[in-house]
């Protein structure tokens, strides 16, 4: 299974995407600020466009078992997390409902059942595989901070 993540409207504090699964399910997702490929500031930098393995391993930060990405090229321990705000995102990927008003997302411990329960089915498909495509919109990039 491949998850897709469009980013679609980001600035100069967060970056909103909409994060879509192979059977229709839709949640949206908040992450740190988009830079230019290369440039990390820690803990405030959007994971890198492209295709990395998701897996299931416990969190030390959380103490449970979380979504890890793997393969991030300067990144270490990507989880895909519940979270309302940027202040949480810390380089990861936070999921929501639907996007609130107040450049934060709603419902993340709904969305996060959601995808947690499709992440560990995939896991145990006869494949065994979980992707997730992290892409920028086309043409038009998002807010890029340097």
């Amino acid at each position: 299974m491949n998850i897709i993540v469009v980013r679609d409207d980001g600035n100069d504090r967060r970056t909103f995407g909409t994060m879509t699964f192979p059977d229709g399910y839709v949640c949206q997702t908040l992450e740190d600020v988009v830079r230019p490929s290369g440039v990390k500031v820690v803990h405030e930098t959007a994971i890198e466009p492209g295709t990395y393995p998701v897996t299931v391993t416990m969190s030390r930060r959380f103490g449970k078992m979380l979504p890890l990405i793997s393969g991030v090229n300067m990144y270490e321990a990507i989880r895909i997390h519940t979270g309302n705000r940027v202040s949480q995102t810390s380089g990861c990927l936070l999921v929501g409902v639907e996007r609130g008003p107040y450049d934060n997302l709603v419902h993340s411990r709904i969305a996060m059942e959601q995808v947690q329960k499709r992440i560990a089915e995939a896991l145990v498909s006869p494949s065994g595989v979980c992707t997730i495509t992290i892409v920028n919109p086309e043409p038009k990039e998002p807010h890029v901070v340097a």
